[in-house]
């Protein structure tokens, strides 16, 4: 008989390990785009995300001394200092002063580039929050203001990103624009279904899909307290078209989740890949992966046990409670109750960054009998999601995933074993 709670964290764990940036960006800098623009000019790194300082790290490492520029991630996930670059942490989901502090000192490195130089600008999730320089006539206060109303109303991350982009002077487009005439090489970790440039990171390098029609209407869709002087920011209209900028995408959900698939499959686990786009209520969508696993219990539909479900993407959270918790916590509360009863089955849900929402935990791990669990503590599992309090939940029945930060952020996986 399997281990399957141990088979679930080796699968995570390597699953991983498979889309860490350094790989990626090797692989990236031998692009001849790149390649063919080396010793031409200087090279200039700006590197945005929850994964920028590996990714920076790694490009250093490939490039050696002679680079500049600077470094803007998450706080906790700097490992150091990294030869002429400078590193700066700040706020996320949130911006705060320090956003703006590492983006101004970012654009200061590509102030009077000419067409020789190359700014190797080094894209991951998160980036949306940790480079942000508002247009003018708009605050730090109006930004975070916003981002928290979009985030509790339960927008997607293509509606959030439209209503950034439209008030940034960075984003959109506009970072490219400010490079100019310098050419821009940007390597992608994606977090965004589809992997649409124009939204990861709110696309500070690439023409913008977006229109100020479709930011208007996002604020009217929501019922967002937006100031007038900010609904006429919104209506100013991004770059559509740029001649500056070559883009490579080097890691996705899509990639996240293959590896886990061929990492259970050698396991000894039938895979299943049901989706890489999901984008459902977090805790809708750990009901359907529960039901799916017990039809697999009880019909041997729609694969035979054993076997790994899996299923990558980015579930929403509509905030009605004041509790601790994040998308993959109430992901796999959720499916703790879909599963209940049941012998060999185990869910895991987490953010593949290592955090989820504003907590040290990646996601949660639940098995057939954490339901039986939380009862025997006097825990409603409908009245935690009532109060999104899945943090403290799962926390009292040991079923936390914690994997601390992985330094990397390519979205979520959940993946169902069942023995």
């Amino acid at each position: 008989m399997p281990n399957l709670m141990q088979d679930m964290r080796t699968i995570i764990d390597d699953a991983i390990k498979a889309v860490l940036p350094e790989s990626a960006v090797r692989e990236a800098l031998s692009n001849p785009a790149f390649t063919s623009r080396k010793g031409k000019g200087r090279i200039i790194v700006a590197s945005i995300g929850k994964a920028a300082w590996r990714m920076a790290k790694a490009a250093s490492d490939i490039l050696g001394p002679g680079i500049s520029g600077a470094v803007v991630t998450k706080y906790d996930h700097s490992m150091g200092d990294i030869a002429g670059l400078e590193i700066f942490e700040a706020g996320h989901p949130v911006l705060d002063e320090n956003t703006l502090k590492g983006t101004k000192a970012l654009l200061e490195h590509v102030k009077g580039l000419t067409a020789d130089d190359t700014v190797l600008f080094l894209v991951s999730g998160g980036g949306s929050a940790l480079f942000e320089l508002p247009a003018e006539g708009a605050t730090l206060e109006d930004m975070q203001d916003i981002s928290s109303q979009l985030l509790a109303c339960g927008a997607d991350i293509v509606e959030i990103n439209t209503i950034r982009k439209h008030l940034s002077s960075v984003k959109g487009g506009r970072f490219a624009q400010l490079c100019a005439p310098a050419h821009v090489f940007m390597v992608v970790l994606s977090d965004v279904l589809g992997d649409r440039l124009d939204s990861i990171a709110s696309g500070p390098a690439a023409p913008d899909m977006s229109t100020s029609e479709e930011a208007l209407a996002i604020v009217k869709k929501y019922g967002l307290k937006v100031k007038p002087s900010l609904m006429e920011i919104l209506a100013h209209e991004t770059p559509k078209a740029l001649d500056n900028v070559t883009a490579t995408i080097t890691g996705s959900v899509t990639a996240l989740c293959e590896a886990a698939s061929n990492i259970a499959r050698g396991k000894g686990y039938t895979p299943l890949v049901l989706t890489t786009t999901m984008t459902c209520e977090a805790r809708e969508g750990g009901a359907f992966m529960a039901a799916v696993a017990r039809e697999v219990k009880t019909s041997g539909r729609p694969v035979s046990a054993p076997c790994a479900l899996i299923a990558g993407g980015e579930t929403v959270v509509h905030l009605t409670g004041k509790g601790l918790g994040g998308r993959n916590q109430e992901f796999a509360l959720a499916a703790s109750e879909g599963i209940a009863g049941l012998e060999g089955v185990v869910i895991a849900s987490l953010g593949s960054d290592g955090t989820d929402g504003p907590t040290d935990a990646a996601g949660g791990i639940v098995d057939g009998g954490t339901m039986a669990k939380l009862k025997a503590k006097g825990i409603s599992i409908a009245e935690v999601l009532r109060n999104n309090d899945a943090y403290n939940a799962l926390k009292a029945v040991d079923a936390l995933l914690m994997t601390g930060p992985t330094g990397t952020n390519v979205n979520d996986v959940a993946v169902a074993l069942i023995g």
